[in-house]
């Protein structure tokens, strides 16, 4: 029965030892919500986990099925990837961000989460006194806990009150120290969903360039910003990239969210060719590879995994050919997401909540797969732990390294007209009590 009482509530959370509910990893929410449910007997509504909410793109299935038949599950994929799919990566990156990536520079990685994880540890190593990476957050909260667990220093930054022009005196005081060696962040931006302007971008990648960092954009939602029309390959407007304003750049583009293929874990680092062609002391010595990018995929990827599934690379290399071609319009397809956010939105707005991250420039952030919502002047703990005694299941913002009060929406999970009824009924029963 809802709402559930505060001690129920309590009591659950010490019995599965979760320390700090607003910094607990999404994972061991959806333990806690998953419990919940059975002391209520109640389905709860989720809004915390970002599984896609759409079919996978069956071009990718039946690719990797024919793949499977034809023998490949007996044999190691090349480390570097195969042919199909490098060729298909370049074109796809060309057709939708402009931008020139040789086939050698796309390397296949299980998903993002490895790609982001194994160039870390070469960033930590790729010149001596660099071992630092500055997360631009809010941001994905798995990234911060990956740079822990390689001991990587990190430096961020809430960018809540760094849009603009304030950005660049921002990141010219981190990087000054000279001990920045990555950045990473993701556009559009989870849990946030706003966008860095062409003006933003073209900070970034100017401090890159001038103090020497590679930065590491991470595009698991890429075309999503359906503010703007970017399904057309080859033609404006294309995906905006900070690989327009440096060559210090690393993109990793996922076939998880954009082909709704999470979970054949399968996705590309995107080296420009300056990052894979470069050459460090270190690197030489500890590798015996001459270039970063060699040591990436045949020093750190080769004794990760020893490759990255052959068939999903199949899958994805069928599923880019066919976007590339205009056969398969992804952004339209990914577009559903837009719908349910704007629902959302409404709902939550007749029940006195707000956008946190509202804008981008001057313009309202896009509907899409997150956004974020605060409501009235409640602090981050005391919103997420009320909404689930009202059968809501959330994350707080304070653990994606933001300093606002608020929680993260996913829309994923949120598809039918059932589900909104419920949504807008127990959010009605919250507002009314508060």
């Amino acid at each position: 029965m809802l709402p559930i009482s505060k001690e129920t509530l309590d009591s659950i959370i010490k019995r599965l030892e979760i320390v700090d509910i607003k910094t607990a990893t999404i994972r061991q929410i959806c333990a806690l919500a998953a419990e919940l449910e059975k002391e209520s007997n109640e389905e709860f509504v989720h809004l915390e986990i970002g599984n896609p909410g759409l079919p996978a793109q069956m071009v990718g299935v039946e690719a990797e099925c024919e793949a499977l038949r034809a023998g490949v599950a007996n044999q190691y994929p090349n480390i570097a990837g195969i042919a199909p799919l490098k060729d298909a990566g370049s074109k796809f990156v060309k057709a939708f961000l402009d931008l020139d990536i040789s086939p050698k520079c796309i390397i296949p990685t299980v998903g993002s989460m490895q790609g982001s994880f194994t160039l870390m540890l070469l960033m930590k190593q790729r010149v001596p006194g660099k071992d630092s990476i500055l997360i631009i957050n809010p941001g994905f909260p798995a990234q911060t806990h990956q740079a822990k667990i390689l001991g990587m220093n990190v430096e961020s930054f809430d960018f809540y009150n760094y849009r603009g022009k304030k950005l660049e005196e921002k990141l010219d005081s981190i990087m000054s120290s000279g001990r920045i060696s990555a950045m990473i962040y993701s556009n559009p931006n989870n849990p946030a969903w706003t966008n860095f302007t062409e003006e933003e971008l073209e900070i970034i990648g100017r401090m890159a360039t001038k103090h020497d960092v590679i930065v590491m954009e991470d595009l698991a939602y890429l075309g999503m910003d359906f503010r703007q029309d970017c399904s057309k390959p080859y033609e404006a407007p294309f995906v905006p990239s900070v690989g327009k304003y440096t060559d210090n750049y690393i993109l990793l583009i996922s076939a998880s969210k954009i082909f709704s293929y999470a979970g054949q874990r399968i996705a590309m680092v995107c080296m420009s060719d300056a990052v894979y062609n470069r050459r460090y002391q270190f690197l030489e010595s500890f590798y015996e590879m001459p270039t970063f990018g060699d040591c990436y995929v045949f020093g750190v990827l080769y004794t990760a995994s020893s490759g990255t599934s052959h068939s999903a690379q199949y899958a994805l290399a069928a599923m880019l050919d066919k976007a590339v071609k205009g056969e398969l319009n992804f952004v339209k397809d990914s577009s559903e997401y837009g719908r349910r956010a704007s629902i959302l939105k409404k709902i939550l707005f007749e029940n006195g909540f707000h956008i946190v991250y509202d804008k981008d420039g001057d313009s309202d952030i896009s509907d899409g797969f997150f956004f974020t919502a605060g409501y009235k002047d409640m602090d981050s703990e005391t919103l997420q732990m009320e909404l689930l005694r009202y059968g809501i299941s959330s994350i707080s913002l304070p653990c994606t390294g933001s300093d606002q009060d608020g929680v993260r929406i996913c829309v994923s999970k949120i598809s039918d007209d059932d589900t909104f009824a419920k949504f807008r009924n127990r959010l009605t029963s919250f507002n009314n009590e508060h």
